[in-house]
Formats: structure tokens, C-alpha cells, sequence
């Protein structure tokens, strides 16, 4: 008798040594994709990467922070194929440059804001990235009489921090882009060309870069070809949604109903 005894006392232990094991186990998964929900996805923040639209409107950019080898080659591409460009520029860059500047924008063009002297921002103190971003802001507007509205990031960089900063002391928007030439790869214009045209749609925010022969070389044949294809060259500032809107996991900005 005593030996039944002991056995269910024994079951009984195990029993519920089995279940404490395991409520443990869920325990510990539960928190852990909590923990990673929350530091991956649920909340982080992204910028602006492309637009979902159905008009086939596309904005061409050119991140600017070096040299100015090819700005008039690059002003003629766009005027004969009839499009407007954002360009991203460095404050360093419109000291250093400051008619190109002024021809961009008296052409139509955007310019907006790349930072001042180009830092790695993702984990930036805020008062330094303040003070850049509005060094910059100061010095394109004292070339085109134009306050930048844009922000894009050195290194294509961000942090919720990053990103919280814009959205609620600079009032600017972070773009990214959704078609990636990399043309400071150096590849082919064949190349970079294939690479684009396989990549755009209805509402494709384009990374170029200036000073760099390849990339004009590419935008000789490319331009006309996405002409053909039925696009619309527009600014960024054209493109996105100023409100009513959310962004999905893509960075994809959607009009709210």
C-alpha cells in the first residue's frame, strides 16, 4: 500500500515538475519575441523609401557631397528629357560650390538638405545633429532663397532616435530611395541601367550620385528609355503625401483612407 502511495506521490511530482518546466520554456520564448518584436519591428521607425501610387510618377535624386565634375552634363540630360530632380547636398558642398547650386535650383530643381558635413548619424547626439542639419538648412537657403523641407541621411543612416529628432525638432522629411543605382560601385551604364529598370514602379524614389562619369553616361539612354516607359520625372517633395498618411514595413508611404 505504502509503495502505491509513494508512486502517485512521485507522479504527482514529476506531473507537475513537467508542467512547471514547460510554462517556464513559454515563458522565456514569449519574452524573447516580445524583445525582438519590439526592437525590430513593432517600433521602429523608418523613413520615406517610395510612394504607393498608380500614377507612374517617379523622382529622380542625386545625393551631392564631393565634387562637381558633371553638373552641367547633368543639367542637360534632365532638360532635354524634360525632368526635374532632387538633389541632395552637403553644406560643405555648397560652400565649396555655390554657382552649381544656384544653377540647380534656378533650373528647377530641388535642393535639399544632406547634412553639413556629412556625419554618421545613426547614433548621433541630438544637439550635434540639430546643429548640422540646421547649418545646412542655412547655407541652401542663403543660396536659393529656399528653406529644405527634405532630409537624407549620410550613409543612408537612421535610428528611431535619428528619425524622431526630424519628425519633431527639424520638421523635415527623411527620404531614402527604393532603386539604388550604385553607381559609386562604378558599374557598367549597361549595368546600372539594367539594375534600375528592373527595380522602378509607379511612385520610385531613384539614388544617384553626382561626380561620377558613369552615372551620366547611364542617364543618357536611361531617361529616355523610362520616357518611353510612360514615367513622369517629378521632385520629392511632388511625390510624397504631406499628410493623411502611414508608412507600411517597407518604408512604403500610403495614403490613409
Amino acid at each position: 500500500m505504502k509503495s502505491h502511495v509513494v508512486t502517485r506521490r512521485t507522479s504527482k511530482t514529476l506531473f507537475y515538475g513537467i508542467v512547471l518546466v514547460m510554462i517556464i520554456f513559454v515563458s522565456v520564448v514569449f519574452c524573447k519575441t516580445i524583445i525582438v518584436q519590439t526592437n525590430g519591428n513593432i517600433d521602429k521607425k523608418l523613413p520615406i523609401y517610395y510612394v504607393d501610387t498608380k500614377d507612374k510618377k517617379i523622382a529622380l535624386t542625386f545625393d551631392c557631397a564631393w565634387e562637381n565634375s558633371n553638373t552641367q552634363e547633368i543639367l542637360d540630360l534632365l532638360s532635354t528629357a524634360n525632368a526635374k530632380a532632387t538633389f541632395f547636398v552637403t553644406g560643405d558642398f555648397c560652400e565649396r560650390h555655390p554657382n552649381d547650386v544656384k544653377m540647380l535650383s534656378k533650373a528647377g530643381h530641388s535642393i535639399q538638405n544632406h547634412s553639413n558635413k556629412h556625419p554618421h548619424v545613426k547614433n548621433i547626439e541630438k544637439e550635434r545633429l540639430i546643429k548640422d542639419t540646421t547649418e545646412c538648412d542655412k547655407i541652401i537657403e542663403n543660396i536659393t532663397g529656399k528653406k529644405p523641407t527634405l532630409y537624407r541621411a549620410p550613409y543612408g543612416e537612421y535610428s528611431n532616435t535619428m528619425l524622431s529628432v526630424f519628425e519633431t525638432d527639424l520638421k523635415h522629411k527623411v527620404i531614402q530611395w527604393n532603386v539604388d543605382s550604385v553607381d559609386w560601385k562604378r558599374p557598367t551604364p549597361e549595368k546600372m541601367n539594367e539594375r534600375i529598370l528592373k527595380g522602378v514602379k509607379p511612385g520610385s524614389i531613384l539614388l544617384f550620385h553626382n561626380d561620377i562619369e558613369n552615372t551620366t553616361q547611364a542617364l543618357t539612354t536611361l531617361l529616355p528609355t523610362l520616357r518611353k516607359q510612360g514615367y513622369e520625372f517629378v521632385l520629392v517633395e511632388d511625390l510624397i503625401y504631406k499628410e493623411n498618411y502611414y508608412l507600411d514595413h517597407e518604408g512604403k508611404q500610403v495614403k490613409s483612407q
